[in-house]
């Protein structure tokens, strides 16, 4: 799963929902069953994961926002296990 085509449009899965939570002054995917806090580096991935924009356009903004580069595949490697964890659905 670590070969995600980087056209492909990672959206957040069906039963979660991310939001920016005060109390605990971070990002968290809110599912029926409790709530995953996310660290920043993860919040900032799935915040982008709107179903629109692939995972190219997510790697480039990720870059540009940040002033880094060769980020891909650990961005990659995250929405690989964020899919096996069914927080995130690819889209072509």
């Amino acid at each position: 799963m670590s070969d995600i085509d980087s056209t492909t449009k990672p959206t957040i899965g069906k039963g979660y929902r991310l939001q920016w939570e005060p109390a605990q002054n971070a990002h968290v995917l809110l599912y029926p069953e409790g709530m995953i806090r996310l660290n920043v580096s993860a919040g900032e991935i799935l915040k982008r994961c709107d179903g629109e924009r692939t995972l190219g356009d997510i790697v480039s903004d990720l870059e540009r926002t940040f002033e880094t580069s060769d980020i891909k595949d650990d961005i990659t490697a995250f929405i690989a296990m964020a899919v096996t964890n069914k927080w995130v659905e690819l889209r072509a």
